[in-house]
Protein backbone atom coordinates (compact mmCIF):
# COMPACT_ATOMS: atom_id res chain seq x y z
CA UNK A 1 0.00 0.00 0.00
CA UNK A 2 2.88 2.28 -0.77
CA UNK A 3 3.15 4.73 -3.59
CA UNK A 4 6.28 6.83 -3.22
CA UNK A 5 9.86 6.63 -2.07
CA UNK A 6 11.96 8.69 0.31
CA UNK A 7 15.70 8.42 0.74
CA UNK A 8 17.97 6.17 2.72
CA UNK A 9 21.53 6.92 3.82
CA UNK A 10 22.35 3.23 3.41
CA UNK A 11 20.35 0.02 3.62
CA UNK A 12 19.65 0.42 7.32
CA UNK A 13 19.91 4.13 8.14
CA UNK A 14 17.23 6.61 7.13
CA UNK A 15 18.18 10.19 6.30
CA UNK A 16 15.82 13.09 5.58
CA UNK A 17 15.51 14.18 1.95
CA UNK A 18 15.55 17.70 0.64
CA UNK A 19 12.84 19.02 -1.64
CA UNK A 20 11.89 22.20 -3.42
CA UNK A 21 11.50 25.00 -0.93
CA UNK A 22 10.36 23.28 2.28
CA UNK A 23 12.00 21.01 4.78
CA UNK A 24 10.46 18.87 7.49
CA UNK A 25 12.86 18.39 10.39
CA UNK A 26 12.83 16.86 13.82
CA UNK A 27 10.71 18.79 16.25
CA UNK A 28 9.85 21.55 13.79
CA UNK A 29 7.12 22.64 11.51
CA UNK A 30 7.44 23.20 7.76
CA UNK A 31 9.94 25.98 7.15
CA UNK A 32 10.08 28.06 3.99
CA UNK A 33 13.82 27.55 3.50
CA UNK A 34 15.52 26.61 0.29
CA UNK A 35 17.96 23.68 0.23
CA UNK A 36 20.78 26.18 -0.44
CA UNK A 37 19.97 28.14 2.70
CA UNK A 38 19.75 25.01 4.84
CA UNK A 39 23.08 23.75 3.53
CA UNK A 40 24.83 27.11 3.98
CA UNK A 41 23.43 27.44 7.49
CA UNK A 42 24.77 23.98 8.38
CA UNK A 43 28.20 24.80 6.94
CA UNK A 44 28.37 28.10 8.86
CA UNK A 45 27.44 26.36 12.10
CA UNK A 46 30.16 23.73 11.58
CA UNK A 47 32.74 26.45 10.93
CA UNK A 48 31.70 28.33 14.07
CA UNK A 49 32.08 25.21 16.20
CA UNK A 50 35.42 24.39 14.60
CA UNK A 51 36.69 27.94 15.19
CA UNK A 52 35.43 27.96 18.78
CA UNK A 53 37.22 24.68 19.54
CA UNK A 54 40.37 26.05 17.95
CA UNK A 55 40.27 29.22 20.02
CA UNK A 56 39.73 27.25 23.23
CA UNK A 57 42.94 25.30 22.60
CA UNK A 58 45.65 26.18 25.17
CA UNK A 59 48.38 26.38 22.52
CA UNK A 60 46.31 28.85 20.50
CA UNK A 61 45.64 31.05 23.52
CA UNK A 62 49.36 31.14 24.41
CA UNK A 63 50.20 31.96 20.80
CA UNK A 64 47.78 34.93 20.82
CA UNK A 65 49.13 36.15 24.16
CA UNK A 66 52.75 36.10 22.94
CA UNK A 67 51.80 37.88 19.71
CA UNK A 68 49.91 40.56 21.64
CA UNK A 69 52.85 41.19 24.01
CA UNK A 70 55.31 41.38 21.14
CA UNK A 71 53.04 43.83 19.34
CA UNK A 72 52.68 45.93 22.45
CA UNK A 73 56.48 46.17 22.93
CA UNK A 74 56.95 47.26 19.30
CA UNK A 75 54.38 50.05 19.72
CA UNK A 76 55.64 51.22 23.14
CA UNK A 77 59.26 51.42 21.96
CA UNK A 78 58.43 53.43 18.83
CA UNK A 79 59.79 56.99 18.48
CA UNK A 80 57.10 59.56 19.09
CA UNK A 81 55.75 61.35 16.03
CA UNK A 82 56.24 58.49 13.56
CA UNK A 83 53.07 56.51 14.39
CA UNK A 84 55.28 53.47 13.97
CA UNK A 85 52.52 50.90 13.78
CA UNK A 86 52.67 51.91 10.10
CA UNK A 87 56.37 52.81 9.99
CA UNK A 88 57.55 49.42 11.22
CA UNK A 89 55.26 47.56 8.81
CA UNK A 90 56.46 49.82 6.00
CA UNK A 91 60.09 48.88 6.68
CA UNK A 92 59.32 45.17 6.94
CA UNK A 93 57.22 45.03 3.76
CA UNK A 94 58.71 42.51 1.33
CA UNK A 95 56.43 42.66 -1.68
CA UNK A 96 53.69 44.65 -3.31
CA UNK A 97 50.91 42.60 -1.70
CA UNK A 98 52.32 43.46 1.73
CA UNK A 99 52.20 47.13 0.77
CA UNK A 100 48.57 46.85 -0.32
CA UNK A 101 47.57 45.17 2.94
CA UNK A 102 49.34 47.89 4.90
CA UNK A 103 47.60 50.58 2.87
CA UNK A 104 44.22 48.93 3.60
CA UNK A 105 45.01 49.07 7.33
CA UNK A 106 45.95 52.72 7.01
CA UNK A 107 42.65 53.47 5.27
CA UNK A 108 40.74 51.94 8.20
CA UNK A 109 42.59 54.07 10.75
CA UNK A 110 42.30 57.13 8.52
CA UNK A 111 38.52 56.77 8.57
CA UNK A 112 38.62 56.45 12.35
CA UNK A 113 40.66 59.64 12.79
CA UNK A 114 38.66 61.50 10.14
CA UNK A 115 35.53 60.89 12.16
CA UNK A 116 37.23 61.86 15.42
CA UNK A 117 38.66 65.04 13.87
CA UNK A 118 35.24 66.12 12.67
CA UNK A 119 33.70 65.28 16.05
CA UNK A 120 36.29 67.42 17.90
CA UNK A 121 35.94 70.27 15.37
CA UNK A 122 39.50 69.80 14.05
CA UNK A 123 38.29 70.52 10.53
CA UNK A 124 41.71 71.16 9.01
CA UNK A 125 42.94 67.69 9.96
CA UNK A 126 39.63 66.16 8.88
CA UNK A 127 39.96 67.79 5.44
CA UNK A 128 43.57 66.66 5.10
CA UNK A 129 42.72 63.04 5.89
CA UNK A 130 39.74 63.03 3.51
CA UNK A 131 41.91 64.49 0.72
CA UNK A 132 44.49 61.75 1.23
CA UNK A 133 41.74 59.06 1.20
CA UNK A 134 40.43 60.43 -2.11
CA UNK A 135 43.96 60.34 -3.49
CA UNK A 136 44.31 56.69 -2.51
CA UNK A 137 41.01 55.85 -4.16
CA UNK A 138 42.06 57.60 -7.37
CA UNK A 139 45.43 55.86 -7.49
CA UNK A 140 43.79 52.46 -7.00
CA UNK A 141 42.19 52.87 -10.44
CA UNK A 142 45.53 53.01 -12.25
CA UNK A 143 46.12 50.21 -14.79
CA UNK A 144 49.92 50.67 -14.98
CA UNK A 145 51.30 48.16 -12.44
CA UNK A 146 54.80 49.65 -12.14
CA UNK A 147 53.42 53.16 -11.75
CA UNK A 148 50.85 51.90 -9.25
CA UNK A 149 53.54 50.26 -7.07
CA UNK A 150 55.54 53.48 -6.93
CA UNK A 151 52.46 55.50 -6.02
CA UNK A 152 51.44 53.04 -3.32
CA UNK A 153 54.81 53.41 -1.61
CA UNK A 154 54.54 57.21 -1.72
CA UNK A 155 50.96 57.08 -0.46
CA UNK A 156 51.90 54.84 2.47
CA UNK A 157 54.61 57.31 3.47
CA UNK A 158 52.31 60.33 3.20
CA UNK A 159 49.42 58.66 4.98
CA UNK A 160 51.78 57.43 7.71
CA UNK A 161 52.84 61.00 8.43
CA UNK A 162 49.23 62.21 8.60
CA UNK A 163 48.24 59.33 10.88
CA UNK A 164 51.19 60.05 13.16
CA UNK A 165 50.00 63.63 13.65
CA UNK A 166 46.39 62.46 14.08
CA UNK A 167 47.57 59.99 16.70
CA UNK A 168 49.30 62.74 18.66
CA UNK A 169 46.35 65.13 18.50
CA UNK A 170 43.35 62.81 18.77
CA UNK A 171 44.27 59.44 20.17
CA UNK A 172 42.20 58.30 23.11
CA UNK A 173 41.82 54.55 23.60
CA UNK A 174 38.11 54.59 24.41
CA UNK A 175 37.17 56.88 21.54
CA UNK A 176 39.20 54.90 19.00
CA UNK A 177 37.77 51.60 20.26
CA UNK A 178 34.18 52.86 20.05
CA UNK A 179 34.77 54.22 16.56
CA UNK A 180 36.21 50.89 15.38
CA UNK A 181 33.28 49.02 16.88
CA UNK A 182 30.83 51.31 15.09
CA UNK A 183 32.66 50.81 11.80
CA UNK A 184 32.66 47.03 12.31
CA UNK A 185 28.94 47.00 12.99
CA UNK A 186 28.27 49.10 9.89
CA UNK A 187 30.44 46.79 7.78
CA UNK A 188 28.58 43.74 9.07
CA UNK A 189 25.22 45.31 8.27
CA UNK A 190 26.40 46.23 4.77
CA UNK A 191 27.68 42.68 4.24
CA UNK A 192 24.37 41.21 5.39
CA UNK A 193 22.43 43.53 3.05
CA UNK A 194 24.74 42.61 0.19
CA UNK A 195 24.30 38.89 0.83
CA UNK A 196 20.52 39.33 0.97
CA UNK A 197 20.60 41.27 -2.30
CA UNK A 198 22.70 38.54 -3.91
CA UNK A 199 20.13 35.97 -2.76
CA UNK A 200 17.38 38.13 -4.27
CA UNK A 201 19.18 38.36 -7.63
CA UNK A 202 20.03 34.65 -7.55
CA UNK A 203 16.38 33.71 -7.10
CA UNK A 204 15.35 36.15 -9.82
CA UNK A 205 17.90 34.79 -12.30
CA UNK A 206 17.08 31.16 -11.52
CA UNK A 207 13.43 31.67 -12.47
CA UNK A 208 14.22 33.03 -15.94
CA UNK A 209 14.56 30.71 -18.92
CA UNK A 210 17.69 31.44 -21.02
CA UNK A 211 17.21 33.15 -24.39
CA UNK A 212 18.67 30.15 -26.18
CA UNK A 213 15.90 27.86 -24.88
CA UNK A 214 13.29 30.47 -25.82
CA UNK A 215 14.82 30.52 -29.30
CA UNK A 216 14.72 26.72 -29.51
CA UNK A 217 11.08 26.62 -28.35
CA UNK A 218 9.95 29.24 -30.87
CA UNK A 219 11.69 27.59 -33.82
CA UNK A 220 10.25 24.18 -32.95
CA UNK A 221 6.76 25.61 -32.49
CA UNK A 222 6.88 27.25 -35.92
CA UNK A 223 8.06 24.01 -37.55
CA UNK A 224 5.33 22.01 -35.83
CA UNK A 225 2.54 24.23 -37.14
CA UNK A 226 3.98 23.91 -40.66
CA UNK A 227 3.96 20.13 -40.34
CA UNK A 228 1.08 18.28 -42.10
CA UNK A 229 -1.37 16.68 -39.66
CA UNK A 230 -0.63 13.04 -40.66
CA UNK A 231 3.04 13.58 -39.76
CA UNK A 232 2.31 14.75 -36.20
CA UNK A 233 1.61 11.27 -34.82
CA UNK A 234 4.15 9.34 -32.75
CA UNK A 235 4.82 5.67 -33.57
CA UNK A 236 4.17 2.63 -31.34
CA UNK A 237 1.00 3.98 -29.73
CA UNK A 238 0.03 0.41 -28.84
CA UNK A 239 2.70 0.51 -26.11
CA UNK A 240 1.13 3.39 -24.21
CA UNK A 241 -1.15 1.20 -22.07
CA UNK A 242 0.87 -2.01 -21.99
CA UNK A 243 1.37 -2.82 -18.26
CA UNK A 244 4.27 -5.16 -19.05
CA UNK A 245 6.47 -2.25 -20.16
CA UNK A 246 8.35 0.34 -18.08
CA UNK A 247 6.39 3.58 -17.98
CA UNK A 248 7.69 7.05 -17.07
CA UNK A 249 5.74 10.23 -16.28
CA UNK A 250 7.44 13.55 -17.08
CA UNK A 251 5.61 16.88 -16.70
CA UNK A 252 7.59 19.78 -18.16
CA UNK A 253 7.47 23.04 -20.11
CA UNK A 254 11.25 23.02 -20.79
CA UNK A 255 11.93 21.21 -24.06
CA UNK A 256 15.70 21.00 -23.56
CA UNK A 257 15.44 19.72 -19.99
CA UNK A 258 12.86 17.13 -21.04
CA UNK A 259 15.11 15.95 -23.86
CA UNK A 260 17.99 15.38 -21.43
CA UNK A 261 15.78 13.31 -19.11
CA UNK A 262 14.57 11.12 -21.98
CA UNK A 263 17.97 10.82 -23.69
CA UNK A 264 19.82 9.94 -20.50
CA UNK A 265 17.23 7.31 -19.56
CA UNK A 266 17.26 5.66 -22.98
CA UNK A 267 21.05 5.74 -23.39
CA UNK A 268 21.53 3.95 -20.06
CA UNK A 269 18.70 1.43 -20.46
CA UNK A 270 19.61 -2.18 -21.18
CA UNK A 271 16.59 -2.63 -23.46
CA UNK A 272 15.23 0.78 -24.61
CA UNK A 273 12.38 -0.86 -26.54
CA UNK A 274 10.64 -1.71 -23.26
CA UNK A 275 10.58 1.90 -22.00
CA UNK A 276 7.60 4.22 -22.53
CA UNK A 277 7.69 7.97 -21.84
CA UNK A 278 4.48 9.87 -21.11
CA UNK A 279 5.32 13.55 -21.48
CA UNK A 280 2.72 16.13 -20.45
CA UNK A 281 3.19 19.83 -21.14
CA UNK A 282 0.98 22.90 -21.61
CA UNK A 283 -0.59 24.28 -24.78
CA UNK A 284 2.09 26.97 -25.06
CA UNK A 285 4.89 24.40 -25.33
CA UNK A 286 3.00 21.49 -26.86
CA UNK A 287 4.11 22.23 -30.42
CA UNK A 288 7.77 22.62 -29.51
CA UNK A 289 7.82 19.52 -27.30
CA UNK A 290 6.09 17.40 -29.96
CA UNK A 291 8.29 18.65 -32.79
CA UNK A 292 11.49 17.99 -30.87
CA UNK A 293 10.69 14.33 -30.27
CA UNK A 294 9.29 13.85 -33.77
CA UNK A 295 12.61 15.11 -35.14
CA UNK A 296 14.66 13.33 -32.46
CA UNK A 297 12.85 10.09 -31.53
CA UNK A 298 14.32 8.23 -28.53
CA UNK A 299 15.58 5.22 -30.46
CA UNK A 300 13.49 2.10 -29.88
CA UNK A 301 11.71 3.62 -26.87
CA UNK A 302 8.13 4.87 -27.07
CA UNK A 303 7.17 8.48 -26.40
CA UNK A 304 3.88 10.33 -26.35
CA UNK A 305 3.28 14.06 -25.77
CA UNK A 306 0.05 15.48 -24.33
CA UNK A 307 -1.14 18.87 -23.10
CA UNK A 308 -2.96 19.00 -19.80
CA UNK A 309 -5.56 21.44 -21.18
CA UNK A 310 -6.99 18.48 -23.13
CA UNK A 311 -7.88 16.64 -19.91
CA UNK A 312 -11.61 17.42 -19.83
CA UNK A 313 -11.96 16.03 -16.30
CA UNK A 314 -9.40 18.54 -15.00
CA UNK A 315 -11.55 21.56 -14.21
CA UNK A 316 -12.07 23.95 -11.30
CA UNK A 317 -15.12 22.08 -10.03
CA UNK A 318 -13.06 18.89 -9.63
CA UNK A 319 -9.63 20.24 -8.69
CA UNK A 320 -9.33 22.61 -5.70
CA UNK A 321 -5.83 23.68 -6.71
CA UNK A 322 -6.98 24.63 -10.21
CA UNK A 323 -9.81 26.66 -8.71
CA UNK A 324 -7.34 28.39 -6.38
CA UNK A 325 -4.83 29.09 -9.15
CA UNK A 326 -7.56 30.75 -11.21
CA UNK A 327 -8.92 32.80 -8.29
CA UNK A 328 -8.50 36.56 -8.07
CA UNK A 329 -7.04 36.21 -4.56
CA UNK A 330 -4.24 33.92 -5.75
CA UNK A 331 -3.42 36.15 -8.70
CA UNK A 332 -3.30 39.17 -6.41
CA UNK A 333 -0.98 37.31 -4.03
CA UNK A 334 1.32 36.13 -6.82
CA UNK A 335 1.32 39.21 -9.05
CA UNK A 336 0.95 41.93 -6.41
CA UNK A 337 2.86 45.02 -7.48
CA UNK A 338 3.51 46.64 -4.10
CA UNK A 339 7.17 47.43 -3.76
CA UNK A 340 9.02 45.94 -0.80
CA UNK A 341 10.52 48.37 1.65
CA UNK A 342 13.68 46.26 1.92
CA UNK A 343 15.67 43.86 -0.20
CA UNK A 344 15.23 41.23 2.47
CA UNK A 345 11.44 41.31 2.31
CA UNK A 346 11.63 41.44 -1.48
CA UNK A 347 13.79 38.31 -1.49
CA UNK A 348 11.33 36.59 0.84
CA UNK A 349 8.39 37.49 -1.42
CA UNK A 350 10.25 36.41 -4.54
CA UNK A 351 10.38 32.83 -3.27
CA UNK A 352 6.66 32.58 -3.95
CA UNK A 353 6.90 34.03 -7.45
CA UNK A 354 8.37 30.96 -9.07
CA UNK A 355 6.37 30.48 -12.32
CA UNK A 356 6.09 26.75 -11.59
CA UNK A 357 3.94 27.53 -8.57
CA UNK A 358 1.26 29.03 -10.82
CA UNK A 359 1.41 26.24 -13.40
CA UNK A 360 -0.93 23.28 -13.22
CA UNK A 361 1.95 21.19 -14.56
CA UNK A 362 3.47 21.37 -11.11
CA UNK A 363 0.37 19.80 -9.55
CA UNK A 364 -0.31 17.06 -12.12
CA UNK A 365 1.74 14.62 -10.04
CA UNK A 366 -1.27 14.29 -7.72
CA UNK A 367 -3.45 13.13 -10.62
CA UNK A 368 -1.22 10.43 -12.12
CA UNK A 369 -3.78 7.55 -11.85
CA UNK A 370 -6.41 9.75 -13.51
CA UNK A 371 -4.04 10.67 -16.35
CA UNK A 372 -2.92 7.05 -16.88
CA UNK A 373 -5.93 4.97 -15.73
CA UNK A 374 -4.79 1.68 -17.26
CA UNK A 375 -1.27 1.63 -15.81
CA UNK A 376 -0.32 -0.18 -12.60
CA UNK A 377 3.12 1.24 -11.90
CA UNK A 378 4.87 4.35 -13.15
CA UNK A 379 8.15 6.11 -12.47
CA UNK A 380 7.83 9.86 -12.00
CA UNK A 381 10.84 11.99 -13.03
CA UNK A 382 11.35 15.72 -12.56
CA UNK A 383 12.75 17.61 -15.54
CA UNK A 384 15.88 18.63 -13.60
CA UNK A 385 17.28 15.11 -13.25
CA UNK A 386 19.79 13.07 -15.24
CA UNK A 387 19.56 9.28 -15.38
CA UNK A 388 22.94 7.52 -15.28
CA UNK A 389 22.02 3.85 -14.74
CA UNK A 390 19.42 1.37 -15.96
CA UNK A 391 16.28 1.96 -13.86
CA UNK A 392 14.35 -1.22 -14.67
CA UNK A 393 15.07 -2.83 -11.23
CA UNK A 394 12.84 -0.16 -9.65
CA UNK A 395 9.73 -1.85 -11.10
CA UNK A 396 10.52 -5.05 -9.17
CA UNK A 397 10.76 -3.32 -5.77
CA UNK A 398 8.13 -4.48 -3.28
CA UNK A 399 6.29 -1.33 -2.19
CA UNK A 400 4.90 -2.36 1.19
CA UNK A 401 1.74 -0.34 1.85
CA UNK A 402 0.61 0.98 5.25
CA UNK A 403 -1.93 3.52 6.52
CA UNK A 404 -1.67 5.98 9.46
CA UNK A 405 -4.01 8.87 10.26
CA UNK A 406 -1.63 10.88 12.47
CA UNK A 407 1.01 13.31 11.23
CA UNK A 408 4.38 12.92 12.97
CA UNK A 409 6.80 15.87 12.43
CA UNK A 410 9.73 13.48 13.07
CA UNK A 411 8.79 11.35 10.09
CA UNK A 412 11.22 10.99 7.17
CA UNK A 413 10.95 13.73 4.55
CA UNK A 414 11.25 12.89 0.87
CA UNK A 415 11.78 14.63 -2.42
CA UNK A 416 9.86 14.18 -5.67
CA UNK A 417 12.68 14.16 -8.27
CA UNK A 418 12.34 10.41 -8.84
CA UNK A 419 9.58 8.24 -7.38
CA UNK A 420 8.08 4.89 -8.32
CA UNK A 421 4.32 4.86 -7.76
CA UNK A 422 2.08 1.81 -7.29
CA UNK A 423 -1.09 3.17 -8.88
CA UNK A 424 -3.32 0.36 -7.60
CA UNK A 425 -2.38 1.19 -4.02
CA UNK A 426 -2.74 4.89 -4.85
CA UNK A 427 -6.39 4.35 -5.77
CA UNK A 428 -6.97 2.04 -2.84
CA UNK A 429 -5.73 4.70 -0.39
CA UNK A 430 -7.59 7.58 -2.09
CA UNK A 431 -4.42 9.66 -2.43
CA UNK A 432 -5.91 12.22 -4.81
CA UNK A 433 -8.91 12.73 -2.53
CA UNK A 434 -6.58 13.21 0.43
CA UNK A 435 -4.69 15.81 -1.56
CA UNK A 436 -7.95 17.59 -2.34
CA UNK A 437 -8.84 17.60 1.35
CA UNK A 438 -5.61 19.38 2.30
CA UNK A 439 -5.83 21.80 -0.62
CA UNK A 440 -9.30 22.83 0.48
CA UNK A 441 -8.02 23.43 4.01
CA UNK A 442 -5.28 25.61 2.55
CA UNK A 443 -7.66 27.83 0.60
CA UNK A 444 -6.22 30.95 2.26
CA UNK A 445 -2.60 29.68 2.21
CA UNK A 446 -2.46 29.41 6.00
CA UNK A 447 -0.82 25.95 6.00
CA UNK A 448 1.72 26.66 3.25
CA UNK A 449 2.16 29.40 0.67
CA UNK A 450 2.65 27.74 -2.70
CA UNK A 451 4.29 24.67 -4.20
CA UNK A 452 3.76 20.91 -4.09
CA UNK A 453 6.24 19.60 -1.53
CA UNK A 454 4.23 20.56 1.61
CA UNK A 455 0.98 18.92 0.41
CA UNK A 456 3.02 15.99 -0.90
CA UNK A 457 4.62 15.34 2.48
CA UNK A 458 1.20 15.42 4.14
CA UNK A 459 -0.73 13.49 1.49
CA UNK A 460 1.76 10.64 1.25
CA UNK A 461 2.49 10.57 4.96
CA UNK A 462 3.23 7.02 6.15
CA UNK A 463 2.70 5.71 2.62
CA UNK A 464 6.32 5.87 1.46
CA UNK A 465 8.84 3.07 1.18
CA UNK A 466 12.53 4.10 1.36
CA UNK A 467 14.99 3.54 -1.46
CA UNK A 468 18.69 2.99 -1.11
CA UNK A 469 20.59 6.26 -1.56
CA UNK A 470 22.39 4.94 -4.66
CA UNK A 471 19.19 5.47 -6.66
CA UNK A 472 18.71 9.20 -6.15
CA UNK A 473 21.31 11.86 -5.34
CA UNK A 474 20.07 15.37 -4.57
CA UNK A 475 21.80 18.73 -4.27
CA UNK A 476 23.47 19.39 -7.63
CA UNK A 477 21.55 22.66 -7.90
CA UNK A 478 22.97 24.17 -4.70
CA UNK A 479 25.66 22.02 -3.03
CA UNK A 480 29.11 22.68 -4.52
CA UNK A 481 30.83 20.07 -2.37
CA UNK A 482 29.38 16.78 -3.64
CA UNK A 483 32.07 14.16 -4.22
CA UNK A 484 32.52 13.18 -7.88
CA UNK A 485 32.64 9.47 -7.06
CA UNK A 486 29.32 9.73 -5.26
CA UNK A 487 27.80 11.41 -8.33
CA UNK A 488 29.13 8.75 -10.67
CA UNK A 489 27.77 5.94 -8.48
CA UNK A 490 24.23 7.36 -8.40
CA UNK A 491 21.52 6.11 -10.74
CA UNK A 492 19.73 9.48 -10.86
CA UNK A 493 21.28 12.85 -10.05
CA UNK A 494 18.98 15.73 -9.20
CA UNK A 495 19.73 19.42 -9.83
CA UNK A 496 17.24 20.60 -7.22
CA UNK A 497 17.89 24.18 -6.14
CA UNK A 498 18.33 27.50 -7.91
CA UNK A 499 21.47 26.60 -9.90
CA UNK A 500 19.91 24.70 -12.80
CA UNK A 501 22.38 23.24 -15.33
CA UNK A 502 20.73 25.00 -18.29
CA UNK A 503 21.37 28.46 -16.80
CA UNK A 504 24.54 30.50 -16.41
CA UNK A 505 24.17 30.04 -12.65
CA UNK A 506 24.64 26.29 -12.93
CA UNK A 507 27.55 24.85 -10.95
CA UNK A 508 30.17 24.43 -13.66
CA UNK A 509 31.71 21.19 -12.39
CA UNK A 510 28.28 19.49 -12.44
CA UNK A 511 27.12 20.77 -15.83
CA UNK A 512 29.03 18.16 -17.91
CA UNK A 513 26.86 15.39 -16.39
CA UNK A 514 23.89 17.19 -17.98
CA UNK A 515 25.35 18.55 -21.21
CA UNK A 516 26.76 15.15 -22.26
CA UNK A 517 23.21 14.24 -23.32
CA UNK A 518 22.83 17.25 -25.63
CA UNK A 519 23.85 17.15 -29.27
CA UNK A 520 25.40 20.58 -29.75
CA UNK A 521 25.75 19.91 -33.48
CA UNK A 522 21.99 19.71 -33.86
CA UNK A 523 21.08 22.54 -36.28
CA UNK A 524 18.44 24.07 -33.99
CA UNK A 525 20.68 24.02 -30.92
CA UNK A 526 23.63 25.31 -32.93
CA UNK A 527 21.57 28.15 -34.42
CA UNK A 528 20.19 29.21 -31.04
CA UNK A 529 23.76 29.41 -29.62
CA UNK A 530 23.16 27.39 -26.51
CA UNK A 531 25.81 27.95 -23.80
CA UNK A 532 27.78 30.44 -25.87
Amino acid sequence: MTDACCLKGNEDKMVPGFGHGTWIGKGSNALNDTPEMLHERSVRQEKRLERANELMNDDTIQKFEKAAMARSRSVDSAPLGNYTIWKNEYRRGKNFEDMLRLMQDQIIMARVYSGLAKMTNNLALHEEIETQLMKLAWEGESTDIDQQQSRVLDSIRDMGQILARAHEQLYECKLVTNKLRAMLQTAEEELENTQTYITFLTQLASKALPDAIHCLTMRLTLEYHLLPLPMRNFPRRENLENPKLYHYALFSDNVLAASVVVNSTVMNAKDPSRHVFHLVTDKLNFGAMSMWFLLNPPGDATIHVQRFEDFTWLNSSYSPVLRQLESAAMKKFYFKTARSESVESGSENLKYRYPKYMSMLNHLRFYIPRIFPKLEKILFLDDDVVVQKDLTPLWSIDLKGKVNDNFDPKFCGWAYGMNIFDLKEWKKNNITETYHFWQNLNENRTLWKLGTLPPGLITFYNLTQPLQSKWHLLGLGYDKGIDAKKIERSAVIHYNGHMKPWTEMGISKYQPYWTKYINFDHPYIFTCRLFE
